[in-house]
């Protein structure tokens, strides 16, 4: 019977987000505002809606002008709080959150989307390059 209990017990003592606070859906959003999550949530959309604007190509500029008005980003927030509760305990977007109001948080919230951006560039150059790689092996292979 006392080996029954071993498994059950040493899962509860080797699982640190066992006993673990749920970070608060408030120090979720703080963190959200301090990295510009909703600005981004902005700037994406702004790189949909020539997407968009292709799957309705006859509607209206005043369409998507009162569109992107009513575009709140918030909801995205909203939407992706639970996401942060599901992997983040409160302790860490506490530590979180107090990483961002140093120097090096602060200028990192700065330059990330420059970051971003030139990753994504070099990823897109990565993929071609890939991409021609595999061609050419393949058309190697066939002759």
């Amino acid at each position: 019977m006392k080996f029954a209990l071993l498994p059950l017990l040493a899962v509860l003592a080797f699982s640190n987000n066992a006993f673990a606070e749920q970070a608060s859906a408030e120090s979720v959003k703080q963190l959200m505002n301090k990295t510009g999550a909703g600005e981004l949530g902005v700037q994406a959309m702004n790189q949909m809606l020539p997407a968009l604007k292709n799957l309705i190509p006859d509607a209206p500029e005043a369409f998507w002008d009162d569109y992107m008005a009513g575009f709140n980003p918030e909801d995205l927030i909203e939407m992706t709080v639970p996401i942060y509760q599901k992997y983040l305990t409160e302790d860490e977007i506490q530590a979180i959150n107090a990483f961002y109001d140093t120097p090096a948080g602060k200028k990192l919230i700065r330059v990330q989307p420059n970051i971003m951006q030139e990753s994504m560039m070099a990823g897109q150059q990565w993929g071609q390059a890939v991409a021609k790689d595999v061609m050419d092996k393949y058309r190697a292979e066939k002759k």
